[in-house]
């Protein structure tokens, strides 16, 4: 599995509280950098793409990419621009909303200096192996790391490797000015659709969807798209719904106390990814009974996460995903 695109801090602020340094939490975070750790550690090897400051973010990365076993060959180093840390608040119940930034310098974050011609001989030793591709829309804000995810799809494709999408819409990062709960205006839509185009599996929330398609039905998505690639919608804690091939369902919520809903999202990801690399069939659709399996294993990740605070530190084993299944049925 390789995974491209954002790795940062979350600064997360106290439930219904503002994330002030005095009393904020700070977690190492960024979907890309999230799906790769949650999927090393259910036993799926993954590699991160990506770029981080020469800094204190990056060697705790660093250390945390060591300690999971990510492969770290695409992780760039940038001597110039730090690594980015997100204003993350929570309210009561642990669902957040991404704010502003912190640390710029004025020269940028690491990120979006994401480098291609660096990152083409990693990601050509890389390819042979691979099955997926997981990225997102937020390299897309920024012309370097745009032109280095364009290079990634470009060889993932020559490679047959399939690509997944999350579609991770985030105002902030294309315009720091924006609302933090506003959609893409239509340019922006109209970068993102040569991503989507490529997409043989597109996870979403609901609004992204509407942003998208002007539906939240998945089977609408997909057949909006000339790929038709499988979709999955998520929407809080109201059920997951997909359209893989002709196969349709939907899939409610594992009731939990939820302490930080940080990164659910992201292990949710990586337990589908995780479970079609054991099951490369099931992208197909025609085993539905298998398709339940995979949406209820990938939805108990996503629970277990939002029991802990923050992104990584939660994410469960296999193992630990099997247990806590069995005690759920």
């Amino acid at each position: 599995m390789l995974c491209l695109g954002e790795a940062l801090v979350d600064r997360l602020g106290p439930p219904g509280g503002e994330p002030a340094a005095a009393t904020s939490d700070d977690r190492l975070g960024g979907a890309p950098a999230n799906v790769a750790c949650a999927l090393a550690r259910l036993g799926t090897p993954a590699a991160f793409l990506g770029r981080l400051g020469s800094d204190a973010i990056g060697e705790a990365f660093a250390r945390l990419f060591a300690s999971r076993g990510v492969d770290t060959t695409g992780l760039q180093r940038d001597t110039e621009r730090p690594s980015r840390i997100v204003l993350v608040r929570r309210d009561a119940a642990g669902e957040r909303q991404f704010g502003g930034f912190a640390g710029e310098r004025g020269t940028g974050f690491a990120d979006q200096a994401l480098d291609a011609p660096q990152l083409e001989a990693a990601i050509d030793g890389l390819t042979p192996s691979a099955r997926w591709l997981l990225t997102g829309t937020i390299p897309l804000a920024s012309p370097a790391a745009a032109a280095a995810q364009e290079l990634a799809l470009a060889r993932a494709a020559s490679a047959g490797v399939a690509v997944a999408v999350d579609v991770n819409w985030r105002p902030t990062f294309w315009n720091p000015a924006a609302d933090p709960a506003s959609g893409p205006d239509a340019q922006q839509l109209c970068r993102c659709q040569p991503l989507l185009e490529r997409a043989a599996l597109i996870k979403c929330a609901r609004e992204e969807a509407l942003w998208l398609c002007g539906s939240d039905d998945p089977a609408l998505l997909s057949a909006s798209l000339p790929g038709r690639p499988a979709v999955v919608v998520s929407d809080g804690a109201n059920p997951v719904r997909w359209c893989w091939g002709e196969a349709t369902g939907e899939l409610a919520p594992f009731p939990v106390a939820a302490v930080d809903t940080t990164g659910a999202g992201d292990a949710f990801s990586a337990g589908l990814l995780h479970g079609l690399c054991a099951r490369p069939e099931l992208l197909g659709g025609g085993d539905e009974p298998g398709l339940g399996e995979l949406m209820r294993f990938a939805s108990a990740c996503g629970a277990l996460v939002c029991q802990g605070a923050g992104a990584i530190d939660p994410q469960p084993t296999a193992a630990e995903v099997q247990a806590w299944l069995s005690r759920a049925r």
